[in-house]
């Protein structure tokens, strides 16, 4: 069946098996299909609404064409959310992700520049010290020295070059959009994922179970965010033990008060530098709260929390000892060695 064929089935509406995503994708990360063939795919994907046996395929072809990371143990986790919420909120996930590494995790942070924001998690750790061009050795050895890293998407994911155009020139949301956070390159087998639209969190549950993950949050605000929220309930699928269970999770609940999403707006890099730096060295608020929340889905998925709630007293400390902000320090001078 060739890779026409398979076009054809999608645009009559029909799933893909995993088996027949590979061999598409494979052409398509090895520059074998033309722009119009791409195009026509991603869009036809898009209109019949991606599936778990899809995003699977696709996902485990970017793994091995992706440059892998040696990390020593198995106990990483990344906290990425698939951007594209169009929220404009300061950068949560990646302030998370020095309170989880500063718990004693080691965070494998895969990211890129801006998707819909003014600022994604690339922007900001430049604008923070960080070398965010750092080969894969330095990598490496932030992640064995400094327990966290930063994982670069262009860098970590070649192969991208031959969508990249395509994607560009679209300017919707494709499939690649639900790729990022499934593809990092440390192969985590825990984490956090945010995701742009609820109807996301289960299915993209599921594709982690198939693609061998342990623990899981796929996550979605009632507000739009690509984050657990504190302006209302979360629509979240844990994945745990090859189970996924649903459930809405309410800030209340774990005691943390309710806020506007104005509280939660960011700025340019520099600006969500500077709150980044801020909440590290203890400022309070309900920006500090959303940050504690996203941290303890990613302790608790790390293995260092049974249950968000014990997560949040774990975060804290992380925040309130100066871990996480010695863990800024330590990546910013590693990866700049």
């Amino acid at each position: 069946m060739k890779v026409q064929d398979k076009l054809h089935k999608v645009v009559d509406g029909q799933d893909l098996s995993e088996e027949e995503m590979i061999e598409v994708m494979t052409q398509v990360m090895e520059g074998k299909v033309d722009r119009s063939f791409l195009g026509a795919f991603l869009t036809a994907l898009r209109m019949k609404g991606e599936s778990v046996s899809e995003i699977s395929g696709a996902a485990r072809v970017m793994r091995e064409k992706a440059e892998t990371l040696n990390i020593s143990g198995n106990g990483a986790v990344d906290t990425c959310g698939t951007g594209g919420d169009g929220a404009d909120t300061f950068n949560i996930s990646t302030t998370a992700a020095f309170v989880v590494a500063g718990a004693g995790i080691v965070v494998a942070k895969h990211g890129n520049r801006a998707v819909s924001s003014r600022a994604g998690s690339a922007d900001v750790l430049k604008s923070l010290g960080v070398n965010i061009e750092a080969d894969k050795a330095v990598v490496e050895e932030c992640l064995k020295s400094a327990g966290i890293g930063f994982l670069f998407a262009p860098h970590m994911h070649k192969a991208m070059k031959h969508a990249a155009d395509v994607r560009r020139e679209l300017g919707f949301r494709t499939l690649f959009n639900l790729l990022g956070p499934l593809t990092n390159p440390a192969g985590v087998k825990a984490q956090i994922v945010g995701v742009f639209d609820a109807k996301w969190t289960a299915p993209l549950a599921h594709v982690l179970k198939n693609l061998g993950s342990q623990r899981a949050f796929v996550v979605h605000g009632e507000d739009g965010l690509d984050e657990i929220t504190l302006t209302g309930p979360t629509s979240i699928a844990e994945l745990n033990n090859g189970e996924v269970k649903e459930y809405s999770l309410d800030p209340s609940d774990l005691g943390l008060d309710y806020c506007s999403d104005q509280d939660l707006k960011g700025g340019s890099a520099d600006d969500n530098a500077k709150i980044l730096r801020e909440l590290l060295d203890g400022a309070g608020g309900p920006k500090r709260d959303i940050v504690l929340l996203n941290a303890a889905a990613a302790i608790t998925a790390g293995g260092k929390a049974d249950s968000i709630k014990q997560g949040l007293e774990v975060a804290r400390k992380s925040i309130d000892s100066g871990a996480a902000r010695q863990k800024l320090k330590d990546l910013c001078r590693i990866s700049n060695s």
